[in-house]
């Protein structure tokens, strides 16, 4: 037989209308912001990027610093030693300390990465923005004119570029940033494109929002996501494309130092065994595309809103 339930006077009592309680939310609001960095944060991919991300520029700030040594300092009676209690990175062809060249050329790889990355996400930002609100004729001469641009091969327009400068930092941003922009400027004209055509946004318009409180309050918040995850993944880009510039003799000039010319340096040596010299800076090149590249997967992940919990 099943259990009787047993019956109380608090069964009884009449109902209290609390309307406050009734509308009271049982836990805190999360925001948008707030859920994706709580969704990044279990994914332990993306955080080991974060974190190597991090320690990198900590190093590349500090790092020239630690033994002593200058970037340029030559000792040829101590060229080419092998990773030693003194020289914990070795030395190379011209007796110059390994560990200090490579934190700064990790400075300058770095800078140069982020700098292009920001110009091409200001620049792409605004251009692909105004091309899609203006949208018409303007948008068709704008895409036009970029599709002009990209179908140029990326690299023969930075070689020329930085054949026509002088070598250095700026124009090497300058030279990687003429077309590097385009990219963004699609991907954001398509976003704004597609929010154009949303019910709230033609709700707002109707009721007489300005285009500006629309921007605003709906476009940018809803299209920051991918901007952002395109922005880290174009950070990487940015610095294999620098490497292999300086690589080709088209980077910085001497003395100072990148991870490009580093291992342009290095490839006179390895004939005579000094493997350690291309290895070091082979191996920072690579730490920091997959550290890159895994964040920014990550980060794709906890800002993409359907994928909310």
């Amino acid at each position: 037989m099943e259990k009787q339930m047993k019956l109380t006077e608090e069964m009884f009592l009449p109902a209290v209308d609390n309307f406050k309680e009734a509308e009271k939310i049982s836990r805190p609001s999360i925001s948008y912001w707030s859920d994706a960095w709580r969704r990044l944060k279990t994914n332990k991919l993306a955080m080991f990027g974060l974190i190597m991300i991090i320690i990198l520029i900590v190093m590349a700030i500090i790092g020239p610093y630690l033994n002593g040594y200058t970037y340029y300092e030559q000792d040829f009676a101590k060229k080419n030693l092998k990773p030693n209690g003194e020289h914990w990175f070795g030395t190379d062809t011209a007796g110059r300390d390994l560990f200090t060249r490579a934190w700064y050329g990790a400075r300058i790889s770095l800078f140069i990465g982020f700098m292009a990355a920001l110009v091409d996400f200001l620049a792409g930002v605004l251009y692909g923005g105004i091309s899609a609100i203006r949208g018409g004729r303007t948008d068709n001469v704008m895409m036009r004119i970029a599709e002009v641009l990209y179908a140029i091969p990326y690299l023969l327009v930075v070689i020329l570029v930085l054949i026509a400068m002088k070598r250095g930092i700026m124009p090497l941003i300058i030279a990687m940033t003429i077309t590097g922009w385009i990219p963004m400027a699609r991907l954001v004209r398509g976003q704004v494109l597609q929010l154009k055509e949303l019910e709230y946004v033609h709700a707002a318009t109707a009721m007489g929002a300005k285009m500006g409180w629309v921007l605003r309050k709906h476009m940018v918040p809803n299209t920051l996501g991918p901007i952002l995850v395109n922005l880290t993944l174009t950070v990487p880009s940015a610095i294999f494309a620098e490497a292999t510039l300086s690589f080709l003799g088209l980077g910085v000039q001497a003395p100072q130092a990148s991870w490009g010319t580093l291992v342009n340096d290095a490839l006179g040596s390895i004939h005579v065994g000094n493997f350690y010299q291309l290895l070091i800076p082979s191996i920072l090149i690579s730490i920091t595309m997959l550290a890159f590249n895994v964040f920014g997967d990550g980060l794709r992940d906890a800002l993409d809103p359907r994928l909310r919990n």
